[in-house]
């Protein structure tokens, strides 16, 4: 079995049998992300968001059983016409046995993956944590060479440190700009979360 199937293969037995489903593939690239949101709304789910976990900042992308009628409807019909998918049959919009979108899906598998990059540079982009992390590694670094009398590999820490962050932030910000102009030409549209958490959404029904 290749590494696309059992992808898809986890992928169906997950969205058979939960209302909430959460990918995580630690080794996966964001366009296989894509692919896999776009062949489970193909089946009656929708994208939902992503979270970065633990120490080693593994992506979790997270969906969420749709209710409406036309999506519920199409699920039904790609059901009847997709029975083995992950079992070595083939997969709506993408090539026999792989997680590449055919064509005719690529636009859309694209644009999934813009809005699992934008949400997770959100998340890792977080302005308050981040510059705590700078400002306060630096003040610890001085504090250090304050008390220690090692200067000369103390203080430029305590001034590298904050500098790094803030250039990390605005690294993230100007891609965030990129990728927010990209999904706003293709017709989504920005939106505040519960938390205040700036998010874009596609235009429904969309095409999936």
């Amino acid at each position: 079995m290749s590494n696309a199937e059992r992808h898809l293969n986890s992928l169906m037995r997950q969205l058979a049998a939960q209302q909430t489903v959460e990918l995580v593939h630690p080794f996966s690239d964001l366009k296989t992300f894509g692919s896999l949101v776009y062949v489970a709304e193909c089946f009656g789910f929708r994208y939902a968001g992503v979270r970065i976990v633990g120490r080693h900042k593994v992506l979790h992308v997270d969906l969420v059983r749709d209710p409406e009628p036309w999506a519920q409807q199409r699920a039904a019909a790609n059901v009847a016409a997709f029975p083995q998918v992950g079992l070595g049959g083939p997969v709506p919009g993408m090539y026999l046995n792989s997680l590449t979108p055919v064509p005719e899906a690529q636009a859309d598998v694209d644009l999934i993956t813009s809005l699992i990059r934008y949400d997770g540079l959100v998340v890792a982009g977080d302005r308050r944590k981040l510059l705590t992390i700078g400002w306060g590694s630096g003040a610890l670094f001085l504090l250090l060479a304050l008390l220690t009398g090692t200067y000369v590999v103390l203080l430029p820490l305590a001034v590298v440190m904050p500098a790094f962050v803030l250039g990390a932030l605005r690294i993230n910000t100007v891609r965030r700009a990129n990728l927010a102009r990209r999904l706003t030409a293709a017709g989504c549209t920005p939106v505040r979360d519960e938390k205040g958490v700036e998010r874009f959404v596609r235009p429904v029904p969309y095409t999936a």
